[in-house]
């Protein structure tokens, strides 16, 4: 049995590589980039009007004057006029490009617009005042979004806008989530008294598709024989798969055996933590299996603490470490290291605390609605002050 610190160097030691592919542009949401995005122009790319209003020259409020001649009206996506010389004005709408010979915009709330003349009534105005400088974003061929960002709503605009239809991001890879067990029957029958119905597998699918992955499901039943041909099978079109159930010391609990007899080589067996103690993990190839115990919290603390940050980094997405101040005092006697049901909860002064919710046990699924993270308690000790700062891991 290992440490999770020995746990976690294994399963980092190793990542899944992805490839470079071309998308639509409508299709790229919660991928990542894979190349760099320059500025194909200038941004903006001609001195824009922030607010609809009337352009004039600076000179002419300068010298005193406050009655306009309005010359006309420019819109956004019209070409540029140049304003007349004299006391005049154009009527101007937001994202239109500036009227040449014209430096100030003033607002429609600071003018009164009478047959013809705008009165301005303010008393001071700024040179360039409601006008966005061609080019203060980004220059032409300056760098946009960097490679390996996470694609969201802000970033599909500016990818828009430098007109890329189709954008380079990284491949996802091939996900084959399996549960074992003849207890088990599908969500939508009437189990028998002795029987549960499947939620590892769909908690399993729903953290993939939170990072945008199209996992396929299987369930295999307590035969031996039966586990080694399926798996031989789907291994063949597999990239990382999930189990979850049948790694303990059980009679029935025939996955290590088929795993090895189907040649994926085991990085190890057993971690010196709660819940999750038997987590199989190993690899064949460059397919990687991460096999995790069957009680519910059991699979998801495990798919938190070591696939989630294994396959963000694989995928080339940032990870960031959370901390949290421990709410309650909490007493955990076993020398594992504890990972802790908590709900989280913030202060004024930008503190994350962290209030435990121990649950009764890793069966115990319905706990895990009560709470949003595990905070992780070292081994070495059994009591944990109030006040004291841990990891936490979001779920």
């Amino acid at each position: 049995m290992i440490s999770v610190e020995e746990a976690t160097q294994l399963v980092n030691s190793s990542h899944w590589n992805p490839v470079v592919e071309s998308v639509l542009l409508d299709q790229c949401n919660g991928r990542v980039l894979a190349k760099d995005v320059l500025a194909d122009r200038d941004f903006p790319p001609f001195d824009r009007v922030m607010m609809d209003g009337i352009a004039i020259r600076k000179s002419d409020f300068d010298e005193g004057i406050r009655d306009f001649n309005i010359k006309g009206l420019l819109a956004a996506g019209s070409p540029t006029v140049e304003l007349e010389t004299g006391p005049n004005c154009l009527e101007i709408m937001t994202g239109a490009v500036m009227a040449q010979n014209a430096n100030v915009v003033i607002r429609y709330e600071d003018v009164e617009l009478n047959d013809g003349v705008a009165k301005v009534i303010v008393d001071e105005v700024k040179a360039n005042q409601n006008i966005h400088a061609r080019g203060t974003d980004r220059k032409e061929n300056n760098l946009i979004i960097p490679a390996n960002t996470l694609l969201g709503a802000p970033e599909i605009g500016a990818l828009a806008t430098v007109g890329l239809a189709s954008v380079s991001v990284y491949s996802k890879p091939r996900i084959l989530i399996i549960s074992t067990g003849d207890e088990l029957v599908e969500v939508d029958e009437s189990p028998l008294p002795y029987q549960i119905r499947k939620s590892n597998v769909h908690l399993l699918e729903s953290m993939c598709r939170n990072l945008g992955l199209e996992p396929k499901r299987l369930h295999l039943d307590d035969q031996l024989d039966e586990i080694i041909n399926s798996l031989r099978h789907e291994f063949c079109e597999a990239d990382i798969v999930l189990l979850s159930g049948g790694v303990s010391k059980g009679k029935l609990d025939f996955l290590p055996e088929a795993l090895e007899k189907l040649g994926v080589k085991k990085l190890f067996h057993k971690v010196k933590q709660r819940p999750g103690k038997p987590f199989w993990f190993g690899r064949k190839g460059t397919m990687t299996v991460f096999a995790f115990p069957g009680n519910p919290a059991s699979t998801f603390m495990c798919a938190t603490r070591y696939f989630i940050p294994w396959i963000r980094t694989s995928m080339k997405m940032a990870t960031v470490k959370h901390y949290a101040i421990l709410e309650e005092a909490f007493t955990f006697k076993p020398e594992l290291q504890y990972f802790l049901q908590c709900k989280m909860s913030s202060r004024s002064d930008g503190s994350t605390y962290a209030l435990p919710m121990p649950g009764k046990g890793s069966g115990d699924l319905a706990n895990l609605v009560d709470s949003d993270c595990f905070l992780e308690l070292p081994a070495e000790r059994s009591k944990f002050e109030i006040g004291e700062v841990f990891p936490l891991w979001k779920f």
